[in-house]
């Protein structure tokens, strides 16, 4: 039974960074598609940066275009999600999910084989 874990969420003020990592046992991340999502407190949850199997980018929400990226550490079966210059708006919980399928940015009810549970980013102003 697979299952992906995040981590790396915290505290952080305006304009700071984090990183979050996303690692997978049961099975080969490197096969799937990847998906960070996010969910605000009282807004539905909302793609935020997603990449095919071969790390080409399928969707990137606007606001983080520039901000965040996505990479892969194979050997640690781990994904990443870098996020710079960070405002109080990314504030949410933050999931990874993994799909055999390309997330293109339609609703991503059905989507993900595997999700994590999700890691509480907070950014202060």
């Amino acid at each position: 039974q697979g299952q992906l874990v995040e981590s790396g969420g915290g505290l952080v003020q305006t304009g700071g960074s984090l990183r979050l990592s996303c690692t997978a046992s049961g099975f080969e991340l490197n096969d799937y598609a990847i998906g960070w999502f996010r969910q605000a407190p009282g807004k539905e949850r909302e793609g935020v940066l997603c990449v095919s199997r071969n790390d080409l980018p399928s969707y990137i929400l606007d606001d983080v275009k520039g901000r965040f990226t996505i990479s892969r550490d194979n050997a640690k079966n781990t994904v990443y999600l870098q996020m710079n210059n960070l405002k109080p708006e990314d504030t949410g919980v933050y999931s990874c999910a993994a799909d055999k399928t390309v997330w293109y940015g339609q609703s991503w009810y059905g989507w993900g084989d595997y999700w994590g549970q999700g890691t509480q980013v907070t950014v202060s102003s």
